[in-house]
């Protein structure tokens, strides 16, 4: 088989055809500049070749690469663990292991100049983008039912922050995870310690804390790959790191960003002295509220029940009850009076008739007689020269009546 001929599983190539393939093409590549942060340097006096692993700082990507040992020895300052610098190699392919590395003929070193330059470049865009603006940033709890701090193992910062909010208020609940803060290590732990208070539902704020140090000791906490992380997590996350004059990016995309560890500790927690003084002045507040507001409503109680209508509510209906009085007392003698009038109004007419009437003066002894006409009708008989012959008379006495007949009677 030839390594023209296509491999197939009926055909495979053997390793040594494919690490040569492998080989043939990496070593067409050209020489290339590359950045990354220093995790392991070993140079031996006695050895001409030194071996350095340079690492991506935002992401689990190493290599190793090889240079001169003279190069290393005369670099300045020293080269060690943790620097950032700029790599000039060509990738070289070891044929026996079937790996990679760079074989370098320069190394510089970044300088401070172009570390914060590349630190503004990447404000600017992360600014442009909104991770820094005022309206995405969450209020922090005003008492966390449980706080989780990344720091340094027994770091200056955890004792800080765990003093300040334990003094402040000695019920709180913190968590600690430690990470490194400075180094190749820094970046990638910090982001998983967020995770992990991120996914923890009795995590209510996250602090990020360490103390102060060189630009290039803080350059970790200026990362783009956890400036992302902390702008996507869904926790409060609060920065703590370095000292005043000190401001990371992550100060910037954190919804918190405190001075120092001090500082934090101070800010995630009330203080419980504090809050017991201000519970008191609001109770004497309302107390006092409560009592003037009784005081001003008796007033008004008073002032009211001194009102002619209340300090004598039967009164009015009292004399209401005398006016009913006089005017029905008036009504009956008016009544009375009118009926006094028509009663003897009455009497009156009542004698007039009985003193007209046939009644009385039957009631004398007087009698009534009567006779019937020529022409048939009853006539009262005034005189006796009235009565013509053979008429027939009719005497009334009193209520009775005789009837006596006489043909032509004169009495």
């Amino acid at each position: 088989m030839t390594d023209t001929e296509a491999s197939t599983a009926e055909k495979p190539w053997p390793v040594r055809t494919v690490a040569r393939k492998i080989g043939d093409w990496i070593h067409r590549l050209g020489a290339v500049w590359v950045e990354g942060q220093v995790t392991q340097v070993s140079s031996r006096p006695n050895t001409q070749t030194a071996f350095l692993t340079l690492r991506d700082p935002s992401a689990d990507v190493s290599m190793s690469v090889t240079c001169p040992n003279w190069l290393i020895r005369e670099m300045e300052p020293p080269l060690r663990e943790g620097a950032s610098v700029v790599v000039h190699a060509k990738p070289s392919f070891f044929f026996g292991r079937g790996t990679i590395s760079l074989r370098a003929d320069q190394i510089r070193a970044v300088g401070i100049g172009e570390l914060l330059a590349r630190i503004e470049r990447l404000k600017k865009l992360l600014t442009a983008e909104g991770l820094f603006s005022a309206q995405r940033k969450r209020p922090i709890p005003f008492l966390p039912k449980g706080v989780g701090l990344i720091t340094g193992r027994a770091s200056a910062a955890e004792r800080d922050v765990l003093a300040n909010a334990q003094g402040r208020w000695p019920h709180v609940r913190i968590k600690v995870l430690n990470t490194a803060v400075q180094g190749s290590q820094a970046v990638p732990q910090v982001m998983r310690a967020l995770r992990i208070f991120d996914a923890d539902p009795e995590i209510d704020v996250i602090v990020i804390a360490r103390g102060g140090g060189s630009v290039e000791d803080l350059l970790p906490f200026s990362d783009e790959a956890l400036c992302r992380a902390v702008s996507a997590a869904g926790t409060p996350v609060v920065s703590a790191i370095g000292h005043e004059p000190d401001t990371p990016l992550l100060d910037y995309v954190a919804d918190l960003r405190c001075s120092t560890p001090t500082d934090a500790g101070k800010r995630i927690v009330p203080d419980l002295r504090e809050e017991t003084e201000r519970v008191r002045q609001m109770r004497d507040r309302g107390r006092r509220a409560l009592h003037g507001w009784v005081d001003t409503q008796t007033r008004l109680l008073n002032q009211i029940r001194s009102r002619p209508a209340l300090a004598d509510p039967l009164g009015p209906v009292q004399r209401r009850q005398d006016d009913v009085d006089v005017h029905r007392e008036r009504a009956r003698r008016a009544m009375l009076t009118l009926l006094a009038k028509d009663q003897a109004e009455i009497a009156s007419a009542r004698a007039r008739l009985t003193a007209l009437g046939p009644a009385a003066t039957l009631a004398r002894g007087y009698a009534v007689v009567q006779f019937v006409d020529a022409e048939g009708n009853l006539q009262v008989l005034r005189s006796v020269s009235e009565v013509e012959a053979g008429a027939q008379l009719r005497v009334r006495v009193g209520d009775g009546a005789i009837g006596a007949v006489a043909e032509g009677a004169k009495e």
